[in-house]
């Protein structure tokens, strides 16, 4: 596997108007496992049960897919959003007991307003790539 950056450098980059942006502006290109994950970290913030230590790592991340300057620009195609799907999915296996079925949910929710149903079906793999997978 490739070495993820250090994408906790990428905290103060975080904000809920520039993820609200960014991810609305890429949905499509990025595909619905990106957004998905996107989406529950997002929403996993919102939660005052989350520990702080893993509130700082979901804003890393999400700094991280925000931020232009990452380690493969998100300008070049496929290539450029996968990077960021790593470590979304990297935080994500970090903080999979946070997430609630609510979160879920509610990421399913926002989900089908920018995806038709054979797309959505990328968000059910979200761990694929990975041994220890878990359902979604």
């Amino acid at each position: 596997m490739t070495q993820l950056p250090d994408f906790m450098s990428y905290k103060d980059k975080f904000s809920r108007e520039k993820f609200v942006e960014k991810i609305s502006r890429i949905a499509k290109r990025a595909g619905a496992k990106l957004v998905y994950a996107a989406l529950l970290l997002y929403y996993t913030l919102e939660n005052d049960k989350v520990s702080f230590k893993d509130k700082a790592i979901i804003i890393g991340a999400l700094g991280y897919l925000i931020s232009p300057l990452d380690v493969i620009p998100d300008a070049i195609p496929i290539a450029g959003l996968g990077d960021d799907l790593a470590v979304l999915v990297y935080v994500l296996h970090k903080v999979w007991g946070e997430v609630s079925e609510e979160v879920k949910q509610k990421a399913k929710n926002k989900l089908n307003t920018w995806f038709d149903a054979d797309e959505l079906l990328q968000a059910d793999n979200l761990f694929n790539d990975s041994p220890d997978s878990e359902p979604v």
